[in-house]
């Protein structure tokens, strides 16, 4: 077939050679003169009309980019362009957690999205993707009070191309045990069960895990030995009756299946884009699967991998500008005359840097958010907009998350100021204070009323996508008996030589003191929902001196769901310390990068040298 030509009087004619052929569908309307088109790879020549196609003429390439075609005699044209369809991704998004981030990996890659506004949406796409998050009972309902489910059927069982993500994986099986059973899309025999944690496994199923290829899917091609971002409490364990499917597995705790295939239809437990530049390969791959992208590096994963996760401080400072910044035991100011706020850097700029260096996450702890309506933190909320389109690993926020009302009387709860910071890109959120009310009201009456912040949270998000951060210091005692909360017994005596010390909870950035210790807090939020603890400590914050062991320890011995160790790192020795004397499943810090002490690629070389398990 000869390629397209758009003639205008003046006898001259642009030819778009496509390339693959692509089905022309679409004619540009003579009232529109001026049109916009994205494309799939094509080249432009120009010629005049009485030799067109006869004389070789100059081509200019383009891939997926936007172009103007600007046609001087509109009454003349009869140009036909099929493209415009294969450029665009139909993405259906029911309402629940961060679908920013994959929104950002598909744009970054240069197509456009359509989201579902209706099943037919489900039944015209082109390329669909799914990514489910939330609770699998919700997700269900959804998909069939809108009459979606059945589009979807419709749509996977006739071949068409689709991408399921975490739970869009889960829902293709028959049920769920997850506030069940409760009934699947059925297209796929198996039960998607809890991880089982009476064996001192974690979970969430939380981190950069490695898998196991069986098949030739296409879109894995080069993703073995390499780790990709997992973040679930609930699986499907590999069986007779749906091994066809399986492209590839995970062990954690036992073999599950971590994405499956059949034809055209793919689908994966992990978040392709929370994976880096491997998830990105990914996400390529099944949008345009005849691109020739650049070939991954050999990796060398097996397991899970130990994280290491930047954090910024972030508040404004004297002059109202979002700066991050790092205190010293929690006190942020400069010692001098002016005692203004220690500026460090810029929020997106430095996120940008550690993705870059090899960050396994991003935490943004906006530290002045309880003193404030956190949704009038406007900035903080473009932070996290801004972060999410170039950095495709996970991204915390904390700092407010609480119920409030306005000056103006209009009452917000947590669960909206938590829906705001997933929409402008958080994958996780994290709960300060107003966790440690939750929990001492749990503790004191025994009855989980659904009503705090950490239950509305996890109850709709899931209870992976709540962090909750606590921020201890130490109290030493001279005899456990002497206290009613847990203690332990020291590595360090105190000034007075005691031998032990409980970890006193405080409010309000360390302001304020609280009747509860670290462990029983703890261990009340994780039977109130919270599926990851980030481990502060004021004595080591700032100091250097490496983490509270003791405390990490403590707190990471007690409960099933992961530990993140923070406060007191100063040198490379400090990661291996706490990966090999605790249980935590990662470690943060913050003023170490942000001053370029100890870069993240040195602390990661030094732990793969001691035979920890890391992602490169």
């Amino acid at each position: 077939m000869d390629a397209p030509a758009l003639s205008s009087s003046q006898g001259v004619s642009i030819l778009l050679r496509p390339s693959p052929p692509l089905t022309l569908r679409r004619a540009l309307s003579p009232t529109k003169p001026y049109s916009r088109i994205k494309t799939k790879p094509f080249s432009i020549c120009a010629s005049s009309s009485s030799d067109s196609g006869k004389k070789p003429c100059p081509r200019f390439s383009f891939h997926n980019r936007l172009f103007l075609v600007l046609v001087h005699d509109s009454s003349s044209c009869s140009f036909l362009y099929g493209g415009v369809a294969a450029a665009v991704v139909t993405l259906l998004d029911y309402g629940a957690g961060n679908v920013r981030s994959l929104r950002n990996a598909i744009r970054y890659l240069g197509f456009d999205i359509k989201d579902v506004q209706k099943p037919e949406d489900i039944l015209s796409a082109n390329r669909l993707v799914f990514p489910g998050v939330g609770a699998f009972a919700a997700a269900m309902e959804v998909l069939e009070q809108s009459g979606m489910a059945e589009a979807l059927c419709t749509y996977i069982e006739s071949d068409r191309p689709f991408l399921g993500i975490c739970l869009g994986l889960q829902l293709l099986f028959e049920s769920s045990e997850e506030n069940g059973p409760v009934k699947g899309l059925g297209l796929i025999p198996g039960v998607v069960g809890r991880f089982d944690s009476s064996n001192g496994l974690a979970v969430p199923h939380i981190g950069w895990n490695a898998v196991q290829i069986i098949k030739d899917s296409g879109i894995l091609d080069d993703i073995g030995r390499h780790h990709v971002y997992f973040v679930h409490s609930y699986r499907v364990i590999p069986s007779d009756a749906n091994w066809d499917w399986v492209s590839s597995v995970c062990n954690y705790g036992d073999s599950f299946i971590s994405s499956i295939t059949r034809g055209n239809v793919h689908a994966v437990q992990f978040h392709p884009e929370k994976s880096g530049d491997v998830g990105l390969s990914i996400l390529r791959k099944f949008l345009d699967p005849s691109s020739s992208s650049k070939k991954l590096a050999h990796g060398k994963a097996s397991q899970l991998a130990k994280r290491v996760i930047a954090c910024l401080d972030v508040r404004a400072n004297d002059k109202g500008d979002l700066v991050v910044t790092k205190g010293d035991q929690y006190d942020v100011r400069e010692h001098s005359d002016e005692h203004q706020v220690r500026n460090l850097g810029k929020p997106v700029e430095l996120a940008g840097q550690y993705y870059k260096d090899g960050a396994d996450e991003i935490s943004f702890l906006n530290i002045t958010g309880f003193r404030d309506f956190p949704l009038g933190d406007l900035p903080m909320l473009q932070v996290l907009r801004y972060t999410s389109e170039n950095v495709f690993v996970p991204l915390t926020v904390g700092g407010g998350i609480r119920d409030f009302t306005d000056e103006n009387g209009r009452y917000y709860s947590s669960l909206e100021v938590a829906s705001e910071y997933f929409r402008s890109g958080a994958d996780k959120i994290s709960i300060g204070s107003d966790a440690v009310f939750a929990a001492e009201e749990y503790l004191k009456t025994g009855v989980k009323t659904g009503k705090s912040s950490l239950e509305q949270i996890s109850r709709v998000y899931g209870n992976q996508a709540v962090v909750v951060s606590i921020d201890p210091r130490r109290v030493y005692i001279r005899n456990p008996n002497d206290v009613k909360f847990k203690s332990v017994k020291v590595y360090s005596p105190g000034p007075s030589g005691e031998e032990y010390a409980w970890y006193q909870c405080t409010i309000n950035g360390g302001r304020e003191g609280r009747p509860i210790g670290a462990y029983e807090l703890a261990k009340a939020v994780e039977e109130l929902g919270a599926g990851e603890i980030l481990l502060n400590c004021i004595d080591c914050d700032g100091q250097g001196q490496g983490f509270d062991i003791d405390l990490i320890k403590l707190i990471s011995d007690a409960v099933t769901i992961p530990v993140i160790a923070s406060s007191g790192a100063g040198a490379v020795q400090h990661f291996s310390d706490v990966f090999q004397k605790t249980s935590a499943s990662a470690a943060l810090a913050a003023g170490i990068f942000h001053r370029k002490e100890v870069p993240i690629s040195l602390v990661k070389e030094h732990l793969l040298r001691e035979g920890i398990e890391v992602r490169m």
